[in-house]
């Protein structure tokens, strides 16, 4: 046995505890280091008690117990505490060393803090790991961006802790230079995001719409955990209903206040800067803001009298298919998102290996992402997945009921933001003609901002003198 480590890893909250243990199942040597020593000494008292580990008291320490290259993975809190870890291990690093940075990092911040060590010979990777706790200890999916003369040294390392897809493959692959793989990240969790929202209004929708029990909707979910919308969150939520705490559901004991850490607004105002919409993710974030004061909802409840009514002409089979329909879109704008900025960044990101790193590990593992892998590597110049046959036939497919789903769900005054949005956004794209034309005008006509014709060439603006002295 080797007396240096192979790696160290810096943090040991849930993420970076399990990870550490996940590197060490897998034959290397593990150094590991937190603020807090009392921390570290839990740590190393329990489980990691029986692997193959050495604890760092200071980074001194740390840094002389690894094998040169030195690679180091950062599992703290994204912002400042990341600056403040690499400020205060890059004076103990020699050419060529690795700093990783496995949270949830803005990708802007990553592109900057690797330009800023690449100039010292630090080589620095920016690495987006998803599953949770289970996924970090037994197989997550792993994102790695970055210093791109760093990923050999780590690969087989990364690819050893990954999750397995069905068909063998690791679920980690390079993603691209600079900040791609913390961009990929932030995408993931903005698809993450619309994945729950979707599920919670078929959730509502059941609830209050159908009148149906807890455990009643615990079976249509494990029932459609056995089909097409076969995935981790389906297979949770039907659990999630089933729990029971003193003969009563626990579901209804929780809180209907959502949290959130950031991601999914980073991915809307990332769209919003690449031009790509990502209306379902933006309408997910804003329904956690809007749960997330039930105070102000109740005072708002007690103006407006607005009882729900059972939903008419809807059934469990149409609520799955709005479902599926709306998960198709927001998985079809998240892709146009990635395939854009990396455009615009020239990462060069490979869309069919994405969705195929995320089939396992991650939180948004589903059967459904075998399907986009399929129609990426069918055709690998794919710039919309609602192009693509198979999922065009399946919002054909699903169209009257999604639409019978949103009606029914404006009319009894249940809200479905997410439903509501992807199916503006499907009609807004299949329509030849819009009423930007008026707006365009609108524009012209206040402030001379110019339109293009639709009987001249596209790129020729024209302005029009509507009306003497009315511009602002």
């Amino acid at each position: 046995m080797s007396n240096q480590s192979d790696i160290a890893v810096v943090g040991l909250a849930v993420m970076g505890a399990n990870l550490a243990l996940n590197l060490a199942d897998s034959g290397y040597r593990v150094t590991v280091y937190n603020r807090t020593t009392s921390v570290t000494d839990d740590f190393m008292s329990g489980e990691a008690a029986e692997k193959d580990m050495v604890a760092a008291a200071t980074y001194e320490e740390l840094v002389a117990t690894l094998r040169s290259p030195r690679v180091i993975l950062m599992m703290v809190k994204a912002g400042p505490a990341v600056d403040q870890v690499i400020d205060d291990l890059a004076p103990h690093l020699d050419e060529g060393d690795i700093i990783i940075d496995g949270g949830n990092s803005l990708f802007t911040e990553t592109a900057r803090r690797y330009e800023s060590l690449r100039s010292r010979g630090i080589r620095y990777l920016g690495m987006g790991v998803s599953g949770g706790e289970a996924g970090a200890r037994h197989g997550p999916s792993i994102m790695p961006g970055g210093d791109p003369e760093a990923w050999p040294v780590v690969e087989e390392m990364l690819k050893e802790i990954a999750a397995i897809a069905p068909d063998g493959l690791p679920c980690c692959e390079w993603i691209g230079e600079g900040g791609a793989g913390h961009y990929v990240k932030m995408v993931h969790n903005g698809i993450e995001y619309g994945d729950m929202q979707v599920i919670a209004e078929a959730y509502d929708l059941m609830r209050r719409g159908l009148g149906m029990e807890p455990a009643q909707m615990a079976e249509v979910f494990a029932r459609w955990n056995e089909g097409r919308l076969e995935s981790y969150l389906i297979e949770i939520s039907a659990e999630i209903l089933a729990t029971t705490e003193d003969g009563e559901p626990l579901i209804d004991k929780i809180l209907d206040a959502a949290g959130q850490k950031g991601t999914g607004k980073w991915t809307v105002i990332a769209s919003m800067e690449t031009a790509e919409p990502t209306t379902l993710v933006a309408e997910a974030v804003y329904a956690r803001i809007v749960s997330s004061d039930p105070e102000r909802r109740a005072r708002t409840a007690d103006l407006f009298d607005t009882p729900t009514a059972p939903i008419p002409g809807v059934t469990v089979d149409d609520i799955e298919s709005a479902l599926y329909a709306s998960k198709i879109i927001s998985y079809a704008q998240g892709f146009r998102l990635l395939q854009s900025a990396s455009e615009e960044h020239s990462w060069g990101l490979d869309l069919g290996t994405l969705a195929s790193i995320w089939r396992a590990g991650c939180i948004i593992r589903a059967k459904f992402l075998e399907d986009i892998t399929a129609a990426y590597v069918s055709k690998p110049d794919l710039t919309d997945l609602i192009a693509a046959d198979f999922f065009t036939d399946a919002l054909k497919d699903a169209l009257p009921a999604w639409r019978r789903v949103v009606t029914a769900a404006a009319t009894s005054g249940i809200p479905a933001p997410a439903y509501s949005t992807a199916l503006s956004y499907f009609d807004g794209m299949r329509s030849r003609r819009l009423p930007a034309d008026l707006i365009q005008a609108q524009r012209d006509y206040f402030g001379a901002h110019t339109f293009e014709r639709t009987d001249r060439p596209r790129g020729e603006f024209f302005h029009h003198e509507w009306v003497d002295g009315h511009g602002l």
